[in-house]
């Protein structure tokens, strides 16, 4: 009796057109996964994902706090837009970050702790590295970009992600950027019928495989100083050698992946109108979810509005951030309604960023329950730039060891508790992370399934 041959992830059609051999690639078959849909057949995991989001000048807690604990927690007035995603996401409230010795910059020490894990010392400190880059050194291996950067803002300057005090992540600020970078040169469509790898990409691999074996000799004969200047020069160039790498290699297909029209991206209006802002928020998100759908990186950040928030709103003179300080409280109301008005607008394009992500169909679920989100803002109540009790956001299941759907009270422990429940979700063992009072080894474990 013959047996068949094993139908793999990695299987093609081949056949004869013209004289000449074909093959086509197979989309994501329910026969390459285990019984549940959870992994590839062969045991492979699918692919955890990790995601940033940020929004500027933090929120009115009389109307963003919900007064129930766990799960079916209250809406109030500035997250009613949470009610389709609710599901998807926890809410964390009551996280202090600590500056200890360090000033509180204003605007910028509380994302920096969130976010690194440390307070610093000026604006122009960058201590640690943003724990979007340690996540991706660890998981983002075999994909084109190491990461991605990307602001609804249209300025390349607002980034929340840097490698070291010297080496800022620069965003990609234009939706059409955004679209050339992913869609443009280079992509290789992992669905396409046919893979014809460029000649001249293959000859550039080839010449900086060259340049780096040189590199390394000439390391060996330079000063501590040089050396350090040189590795971090040939770091840029052995990920340009990674991105060739792939470009040439055949890759496997992923159902999800559908490239969007480059003309609807081309319609993308600038400005800094809440309305503009949220367009381009909406097309950069469209983007995101094709790009990790498509395996073109699996860590990313996505700024909806910049600390120091520079939003306007049609018919009000003041931009966000002038609002949270120049508005009085509203006395019937108890909070500031136009800088209000604002923070609402955030949070619906964040239910937008989540609910993308959720509607592609990957494996037996969804893309977004192979990701974990992390939201963070660079104060608790803007106007008087506190840091103590900062809210947070997630979304995602990352890849099922996470729950969801719950409204957590830090009880004023330390903010950096969600950053390292995040990095050992994502498989970074460390065992703590932070410095001084921020210093934490406690996961945030209601979360954890």
């Amino acid at each position: 009796m013959m047996m068949k041959r094993p139908i793999t992830r990695r299987r093609v059609l081949r056949g004869m057109l013209g004289g000449a051999a074909v093959s086509v690639a197979l989309p994501l078959l329910d026969c390459f996964l285990n019984t549940n849909g959870t992994a590839y057949a062969d045991g492979a995991p699918l692919p955890v994902r990790f995601g940033t989001w940020s929004w500027g000048c933090g929120m009115s807690k009389s109307i963003f706090v919900p007064k129930k604990i766990g799960a079916d927690y209250d809406l109030p007035e500035e997250i009613v837009s949470f009610k389709p995603v609710r599901q998807h996401i926890n809410l964390l409230t009551n996280f202090n970050g600590f500056r200890d010795a360090a000033p509180n910059l204003c605007h910028y020490t509380g994302w920096v702790i969130q976010r690194a894990g440390s307070p610093p010392m000026s604006t122009f400190d960058r201590p640690g590295q943003t724990i979007d880059v340690t996540v991706a050194r660890r998981i983002s291996a075999g994909t084109r970009y190491q990461s991605l950067s990307v602001t609804a803002t249209s300025d390349e300057r607002d980034t929340l992600s840097y490698e070291n005090a010297t080496t800022v992540n620069t965003a990609i600020a234009s939706p059409l950027a955004l679209y050339e970078k992913l869609f443009g040169a280079g992509f290789q469509d992992p669905n396409a019928p046919e893979f014809k790898p460029d000649p001249m990409t293959m000859v550039r691999k080839s010449a900086l495989s060259g340049v780096l074996e040189d590199a390394k000799k000439m390391q060996a004969s330079v000063g501590a100083a040089d050396r350090q200047r040189l590795d971090q020069y040939f770091s840029s160039l052995r990920d340009l050698e990674r991105q060739f790498e792939l470009q040439v290699t055949r890759p496997e297909p992923r159902e999800a992946c559908v490239v969007p029209s480059k003309k609807s991206v081309e319609q993308a209006i600038s400005g800094i109108d809440a309305e503009h802002v949220a367009a381009r928020h909406k097309i950069m998100t469209d983007l995101m979810v094709m790009a990790v759908a498509c395996d073109q990186t699996r860590v990313f950040n996505m700024l909806y509005s910049k600390p120091f928030s520079g939003t306007t709103k049609n018919g009000y003179d003041k931009p966000h951030h002038t609002a949270t300080h120049e508005e009085p409280i509203d006395e019937s109301l108890g909070y500031q309604p136009n800088a209000s008005w604002f923070t609402r607008r955030a949070m619906e394009n964040w239910a937008y960023f989540v609910e993308a992500f959720s509607k592609v169909k990957e494996g037996d679920g969804t893309l977004l329950d192979n990701m974990l989100i992390y939201a963070t803002t660079d104060q608790s109540f803007a106007k008087i730039h506190s840091i103590d009790g900062l809210p947070m956001l997630t979304a995602g299941r990352a890849g099922g060891k996470m729950k969801t759907g719950l409204h957590i009270d830090g009880k004023g422990s330390a903010s950096t508790r969600m950053g390292y429940t995040a990095l050992k979700l994502m498989g970074v063992d460390v065992p703590s992370w932070g410095t001084q009072s921020n210093t934490t080894s406690q996961e945030i474990g209601e979360i954890l399934a």
